[in-house]
């Protein structure tokens, strides 16, 4: 084990942890408090963080989305491991079958970044409809001329009719923000969210003809992968916007690529990809695309309070199990 990954090593407190990727300084300052640390001094591979967590026999772990456990990883790691935070707000990067075979705890927090995730959704949103991306291209290229008097216009998104897909805490933020902008609100899901008055469709399709713009907060799963087809893209009127901040498999971007070409859809505001990182070369090369790298809750704020509740989590787990 190279020594330089994990500068931050002292001596034996309580228990014994493994981050292996930084986090923001409060959440090491106070991770570093805590435990018996090794905090990595950059994002560790999956290889490096099985060698880092067997070294220090590490009981508990904090990890990112950056890190994939399967099966096979889950498998190799210590013996007495028993609790794994992530920092994402979903799991799919976790075989969790695999660790509850183990017995290992997993955790995520996905309230904490929910505001910062519906602030960045209606961002996506303003972008798309006001082409921001196309105008910043123009500014940046030197701004030759004035622009047309109907030259490259946007869209009004005062009095649009949005869907929401999923009304958990952040969509049921979106739709609080997106009425400030006076817009119309309606939303699918299974069931009726509870203290919620906008109309409601528990088939996505019914729906979809309603709206001209859409708005997915959904988890990656098998029965949602796929889920925003191109059958269902052309049920949506034409010249609609599509945003999505949640997961970029939910979407077949192949048929997102050519209804972004034909007008079918008007544009797109994307901070999620089916590929992640890099995203969708073809789809990035599309002037209509208002895309940002899946940072729904990159603030200072979220990363630091996302942290700080996972050392919650895994000391209150341990204490549980190992006190």
């Amino acid at each position: 084990m190279a020594p330089e990954m994990f500068p931050h090593m002292q001596p034996a407190q309580r228990w014994r942890v493994l981050i292996p990727r930084p986090l923001t300084p409060e959440a090491e300052r106070v991770a570093g408090m805590r435990f018996d640390l090794r905090l990595a001094s950059r994002p560790l591979s999956v290889a490096e963080t099985l060698e880092g967590a067997r070294a220090h026999d590490a009981q508990g772990m904090i990890i990112g989305t950056n890190l994939t456990l399967s099966a096979e990883t889950i498998a190799a790691l210590p013996a007495g491991l028993c609790v794994i935070a992530t920092t994402g707000a979903g799991l799919d990067h976790i075989d969790l079958d695999a660790a509850r075979a183990r017995n290992i705890a997993i955790h995520n927090v996905p309230e904490i970044g929910a505001e910062d995730t519906a602030d960045l959704t209606l961002m996506l949103l303003l972008m798309a409809c006001r082409r921001a991306t196309e105008h910043a291209a123009t500014l940046r290229a030197g701004w030759p001329r004035r622009m047309g008097y109907a030259e490259k216009l946007g869209l009004r998104v005062t009095g649009r009719r949005l869907g929401i897909v999923g009304m958990g805490r952040i969509g049921q933020l979106v739709a609080d923000r997106a009425k400030g902008f006076g817009m119309q609100v309606m939303y699918h899901q299974r069931r009726p969210a509870a203290g919620r008055s906008e109309p409601f469709f528990s088939d996505l399709d019914a729906m979809l003809p309603r709206v001209d713009t859409l708005s997915l907060h959904l988890p990656e799963t098998e029965m949602t992968r796929g889920l925003l087809s191109a059958a269902r893209i052309a049920l949506m009127p034409h010249g609609s916007v599509l945003v999505n901040a949640a997961r970029g498999g939910l979407v077949d971007e192949g048929a997102l690529i050519e209804a972004l070409a034909s007008g079918q859809l008007a544009a797109a505001g994307l901070d999620v990809f089916c590929s992640e990182p890099g995203g969708n070369p073809a789809l990035l090369a599309l002037p209509n695309v208002a895309a940002t790298p899946h940072v729904g809750s990159a603030t200072e704020e979220s990363r630091t309070g996302i942290a700080l509740r996972c050392l919650d989590i895994v000391e209150k787990e341990m204490a549980q199990r190992l006190a």
